[in-house]
């Protein structure tokens, strides 16, 4: 009999669905990995050194003391009873943890929780928000999910209902766009960055690329805007926002603003405005434009990948919409509460005056100071090596540099059935032990980037 289960019978959008930040380089790094702890000696480096996915821990950053503070606390409550915890944790922590759990049912962080989040931690979330942007928030826009990447999952499941469903991106752009599009049957309506011009964002482009879909009978649902840019770490000019809302305002669009990077600025003459700020500034408001907000605490200056927190912010939906996005989230239950006390934590740091404030401010902007050094001396390096170009890195936490192959390279990548930058990504990998991701793998045209932490 035949395999009841095989490739050819699959689901056909699971097949169409690539992510290459763990594809198939980084697969092949994995054997390495494993070749040289069964046969030490047997390649030309002692170590696989992962630059393909921003996960600062595995590189050596260090958790922020406050807020790991607060988690173990709220995880081991009896803690709290014991004298010698005072002279343990920061009394703000101490303090904090006891706010935190008063607003968990039973105080019980191995339980479910509401699907949306537990209550009182939407609550410093949109009390965060309205502290930042200097509009109001309120906790029940908030879902908080699993880091960012669950709700736009939700989002795609949301508004896409077939291959004549489109959703505008930006190119090159994170995969975790085009393959949940792909995941959930849809069309990603491609929009294009200029390197030329620093990664420029043009809305001549965008109404073009909308133009173009629509004559060919795609209904666009919506514009997904990364900013700080991943992978090409531009930071847009707030008029530049500003064009963009209006945009989606008089298109029709939904605007999914990815918002991960919004610490990592490393340029003076630029700063973070959100989407929601920028909409709300120029007089829309809540029911002028639907928008959805995406924040996680794997990226910023916390690094806590491996937490899986996040949350999104809906504004603009009908009662009834809403009321579908609630059903999407109750199915899978509910995010992992550890994950939902570092979102609040996130959004609501130790302020002056609190008894960690100091040496919250010194790991924060050590941490910041250090990736933007980073940053700056990789672009630095990449410019001065013959043969790359690199664009100045404003903010996210990575460089998408250009590499111009010698016409015999091609050739050989040809030759190989290689793209180029794939051929050049692995022969990277087999040289050296350094994991990159082939800029094709982000829709690039060229095929000759590379995206590098």
């Amino acid at each position: 009999m035949a395999p009841s289960v095989a490739v050819e019978n699959l689901n056909p959008k699971v097949l169409k669905c690539e992510y290459a930040v763990r594809g198939e380089i980084v697969i092949h790094a994995q054997r390495l990995q494993q070749q040289l702890q069964t046969q030490p000696g047997s390649l030309p480096f002692d170590e696989i050194l992962y630059c393909n996915i921003g996960n600062p821990q595995s590189l050596g950053q260090k958790p922020v003391t406050f807020f790991r503070e607060v988690l173990a606390l709220c995880d081991h409550p009896s803690l709290l009873e014991k004298e010698e915890t005072k002279s343990l944790f920061s009394a703000d922590a101490i303090s904090r943890a006891k706010e935190i759990l008063a607003a968990i049912p039973g105080r019980a962080t191995g339980a479910y929780s509401h699907s949306q989040g537990i209550k009182g931690l939407r609550d410093a979330i949109a009390a965060g928000i309205a502290s930042r942007d200097g509009f109001p928030a309120n906790a029940d826009d908030i879902f908080v999910t699993d880091g960012a990447s669950p709700g736009v999952h939700m989002m795609m499941q949301l508004l896409l209902r077939d291959e004549k469903d489109g959703i505008l991106c930006p190119i090159p752009q994170y995969p975790l766009y085009s393959a949940s599009i792909a995941l959930h049957g849809g069309t990603l309506v491609p929009y294009y960055l200029d390197e030329k011009t620093g990664w420029g964002l043009e809305i001549s482009d965008l109404k073009k690329q909308l133009e173009d879909a629509r004559s060919k009978g795609i209904d666009v649902r919506a514009l997904v805007v990364i900013n700080p840019g991943n992978p090409t770490g531009q930071v847009l000019a707030e008029d530049n926002q500003c064009d963009i809302v209006r945009f989606c305002k008089n298109e029709g669009l939904v605007l999914l603003a990815d918002e991960v990077y919004q610490e990592n600025i490393y340029v003076d003459d630029k700063k973070f405005n959100s989407f929601k700020k920028i909409a709300r500034s120029i007089g829309y408001g809540e029911d002028d434009l639907p928008l959805v907000s995406f924040q996680s605490v794997s990226k910023g200056y916390y690094g806590e990948c491996g937490k899986r927190g996040g949350y999104m912010e809906i504004t603009g939906f009908s009662a009834p919409v809403r009321e579908q996005v609630y059903k999407i989230a109750s199915v899978n239950l509910c995010s992992n509460i550890t994950g939902q006390i570092l979102a609040s934590l996130v959004m609501n740091p130790p302020k002056v005056g609190d008894e960690s404030y100091a040496a919250y401010k010194a790991e924060k902007d050590g941490i910041l100071q250090s990736l933007a050094r980073r940053a700056k001396a990789l672009e630095d390096a990449f410019n001065n090596l013959e043969g790359i170009s690199c664009n100045k890195a404003e903010g996210a936490m990575y460089l998408f540099p250009q590499i111009h192959l010698p016409q015999k390279a091609i050739e050989a990548a040809k030759a190989a059935n290689k793209a180029p930058d794939a051929f050049y990504a692995l022969r990277l990998l087999e040289s050296t032990g350094i994991v990159v991701v082939p800029g094709s793998g982000f829709g690039q045209v060229s095929q000759l980037n590379f995206y590098i932490l």
